[in-house]
């Protein structure tokens, strides 16, 4: 029974030894509990402040590669309506210059065309020309054979030509 009523002196030594106990917790262990407590909080305070700075300082540079990004699109979409204005540039001179050669080329053609045609005529007519000598100088060496024949012509030829 002892333990369940506690006599007076074990009452007494139980809160000695408990006041001791106390005391030198009181005075060596709890300064450096609480200081490690104080300690973990501000560091852990530090560490929430730090991470509110990062999260600030990553929605700025979010904001700011939304930006560069918007910016790099811009440029893009300029090179590309550049780009597109040179080659609609290049292919209008492509065309004008093609329209020019083509126009050269057909008038070219049509010069040797006319210079074709004009040596045709002109070798047509040494052709009709060579060919009428031919025929004259047959005809007239039929004519002539007979002598006759020959003064005949040359007094026709003589009234014809009117000398007088």
């Amino acid at each position: 029974m002892e333990l369940i009523k506690p006599s007076f002196g074990l009452i007494f030594w139980m809160l000695l030894g408990f006041g001791i106990f106390f005391f030198i917790l009181a005075k060596f262990v709890w300064p450096v509990i609480t200081q490690g407590i104080a300690s973990r909080n501000k560091k852990i305070q530090d560490q929430l402040e730090e991470a509110e700075r990062v999260h600030a300082e990553l929605g700025n540079l979010h904001f700011k590669h939304e930006q560069m990004l918007a910016q790099a699109k811009a440029e893009r979409d300029d090179i590309l309506n550049e780009a597109r204005v040179i080659s609609e540039k290049m292919k209008e001179e492509s065309k004008i210059k093609a329209d020019a050669e083509a126009q050269s080329i057909i008038a070219d053609a049509k010069q040797a065309i006319q210079m074709e045609k004009m040596k045709a005529i002109t070798d047509l007519k040494n052709e009709i020309a060579n060919f009428s000598i031919n025929i004259a100088e047959k005809i007239m060496t039929e004519e002539l054979s007979d002598k006759q024949k020959q003064e005949q012509l040359i007094e026709k030829w003589v009234k014809e030509s009117n000398l007088n």
